[in-house]
Parts: C-alpha cells; structure tokens; sequence
C-alpha cells in the first residue's frame, strides 16, 4: 500500500495550493481519507477528513478555506486550501482509515491504518 502526497510548495499569504494523494494497493471506495499537517515543534493536527459516504469535516482553523474531495476512480484525494496563511506551513500528510466514519474517530491520529511521507507546504507573509 502506498500513499503518494504532492502539491506543496511556497506561497505568499491569501495564496492557494491544491495537495493530491494517489493511494495504490488499496480501494480507495473503501476507506475514510484525511489530511493532517504537523508544524515544526508541534504535534500532528487534523485538518480536514472524508468519509466513505462523502461526508467531510474539518478542523475549525480550516473551515471556510480549505476543501477535501474524493475521486475513487482516480484512486486521489484533495485538499483544495485557499486564504492561506503562514499558520498553514506544515508538513501535510494524508492518511486511511477502514475504521472511521464520524469526526470523533477520524480526527484521532491513532485511527488510521496508511499514512502517506506528507508534502510541504510554506506560507510567507
């Protein structure tokens, strides 16, 4: 199984990047996706996360800016940040879960059973 993040790179505030995770080995129809990011000296957050029934939830920091999508024919997953901020720079990891399906499980780090080598992403002010 292999989670293939990219898409990061360095922008200037109130810019926008799109991530994309092309996972191989694994359905993608059957499993919740999520992104999480973790900044230098800090522990690893939940960002944003899909179920398998299309529902999406989202950190607070995240809300309104950012957008997770899924095409299970592509095998990919998105995340669609724009407004971004330089409290958005982090490395950006996407991860599997075959176990979540409500936000309680799904922002817990523990829950997942892929996680991706993550893309970073740099916003200068």
């Amino acid at each position: 199984v292999q989670l293939q993040a990219s898409g990061g790179g360095s922008v200037q505030t109130g810019g926008s990047l799109r991530l994309s995770c092309v996972v191989s080995g694994l359905s993608l129809s059957d499993y919740a996706m999520s992104w999480f990011r973790q900044a230098p000296g800090q522990e690893r957050e939940f960002v944003a996360s899909i179920n398998l029934n299309g529902r999406t939830y989202y950190a607070d920091s995240v809300k309104g800016r950012f957008t997770i999508s899924r095409d299970n024919a592509k095998n990919t997953v998105y995340l669609q940040m724009n407004s971004l901020t330089p409290e958005d720079t982090a490395v950006y990891y996407c991860a599997a879960s075959s176990s979540g399906s409500i936000y309680y499980v799904l922002s817990n780090v523990g829950s997942y059973n892929y996680w991706g080598q993550g893309t970073v992403v740099t916003v200068s002010s």
